[in-house]
C-alpha cells in the first residue's frame, strides 16, 4: 500500500468533478457516485457530507477534496483551493473539515505540508474528538498553538432525501409557531430571506465575529447560501440565522426585546422547509451551557449526536 503522505497519492475533486489518482478526470456520473457514498453517512463525517453536498453544487467556496485513496478512501479532507487562502491570518476562509476511518495513521497526513499549510492561522472542524491526538502531536512539533473547542451537535431527526408524504405532512405541523409564544407578540412580524446587506448586523451580533475578517466570511456565506430571518413591523431584522459551506446553521441570534415569542422557531420552521424543498443537509452546533437553546432544538424535531462537534484552532507561535 503505497503512504498516504505522499500528495501525488491524494485525488482532488475540483468544480464537483474529481481527479483520479492516475490524473483520469472523472465523468460527472462518478462524481455523482462519489457523493452518494455519503448519503447513508454516520454522524461523524457529517460535515465533511455538508462540504460534497455544496462542491458538487456550483462549489460556490471554491473547495476542493483530497482522499488517501480511491474508491477505498480512509481519509477525507475538504479545504479551500490554495488561491483562496491567501490571508495567512484569516481562521474563517483557511478551514478544513477531516473525516477518518483511520485516526492511527491521520498524523502522517496531517504532517505533510501539501495538505495542511502549519504556517499560517487555521482551523480544523470534526465530529470525531479522535482527531485531536493527532492534531495535538503534529501541532507541538511544528511550534503551533491549538485552541480547542467542543460543543453539542444537533441533526434533524428526518432526513432531507427521500421525505414522504407523511414526513412532509409533520414538517407542516413543525412551522406552525406553538399559540403560547405567539401570544407574547405585541406587533406583527413577517419572514424575510438575509441578503448582502444584512452582514453587518450578524457580524456585530457573532460571538466569534465582530472583525474585518468574519465580515467578509459572512458576506460570502450570504451571497451564496441561505440566511432566514424575521422583520419587525417597521422593517427591522430582529431575529435570524445562516447556513454555511458544511452545510451548518450559523450565527443565530434573536435580540433579548424580541426572545421568548416563538422568532427563532418561525425561522426555524422556514428554514427546514426550505432545506427539505431543495434536499439539502443541515445541522447545528450548540454550547453545552445553552440549555434552552437545546430544549428548542429538541422539540423541533433535532436528535442530539452524542459524537459532538470539534473546532481546533491552530495559531502559529510567530503570530501569538
Amino acid at each position: 500500500m503505497r503512504s498516504i503522505t505522499d500528495p501525488s497519492h491524494f485525488g482532488r475533486w475540483v468544480d464537483s468533478a474529481p481527479s483520479s489518482l492516475q490524473s483520469r478526470s472523472f465523468s460527472q456520473r462518478n462524481a455523482s457516485l462519489y457523493f452518494a457514498r455519503f448519503i447513508y453517512f454516520s454522524w461523524s463525517n457529517l460535515n465533511v457530507y455538508g462540504a460534497l453536498f455544496h462542491i458538487r453544487n456550483k462549489n460556490p467556496f471554491n473547495l476542493e477534496v483530497l482522499v488517501d485513496a480511491w474508491p477505498e478512501y480512509q481519509t477525507v479532507i475538504t479545504r479551500p483551493q490554495k488561491e483562496e487562502m491567501k490571508d495567512d491570518l484569516d481562521y474563517y476562509t483557511n478551514t478544513y473539515h477531516i473525516f477518518t476511518k483511520a485516526p492511527d495513521k491521520l498524523e502522517e497526513v496531517l504532517a505533510c505540508p501539501q495538505v495542511i499549510n502549519w504556517e499560517q492561522a487555521f482551523q480544523i472542524q470534526g465530529c470525531q474528538e479522535s482527531l485531536g491526538k493527532a492534531l495535538q502531536k503534529v501541532a507541538a512539533s511544528k511550534s503551533v498553538q491549538i485552541d480547542y473547542l467542543r460543543t453539542m451537535l444537533f441533526m434533524f431527526e428526518k432526513s432531507t432525501f427521500g421525505a414522504t408524504s407523511a414526513d412532509k405532512m409533520d414538517l407542516m405541523k413543525l412551522i406552525q409557531v406553538p399559540k403560547l409564544l405567539k401570544d407574547k407578540r405585541k406587533e406583527t412580524f413577517q419572514s424575510t430571506f438575509l441578503d448582502v446587506s444584512h452582514a453587518g448586523l450578524v457580524n456585530e451580533h457573532w460571538e466569534w465575529g465582530k472583525n474585518e475578517k468574519s465580515l467578509k466570511y459572512i458576506e460570502h456565506c450570504l451571497q451564496n447560501f441561505a440566511g432566514f430571518g424575521v422583520l419587525n413591523s417597521e422593517g427591522n431584522l430582529i431575529s435570524w440565522f445562516l447556513s454555511e459551506q458544511s452545510c451548518e446553521i450559523r450565527m443565530a441570534y434573536t435580540f433579548p426585546k424580541y426572545r421568548g415569542q416563538g422568532h427563532m422557531w418561525q425561522i426555524g420552521g422556514n428554514s427546514v422547509a426550505y432545506f427539505f424543498s431543495k434536499k439539502i443537509p443541515f445541522y447545528v452546533h450548540v454550547s453545552e451551557d445553552k440549555e434552552k437553546t437545546q430544549q428548542v432544538l429538541l422539540s423541533f424535531g433535532f436528535k442530539n449526536v452524542l459524537c459532538g462537534w470539534h473546532q481546533w484552532k491552530c495559531t502559529p507561535k510567530k503570530y501569538c
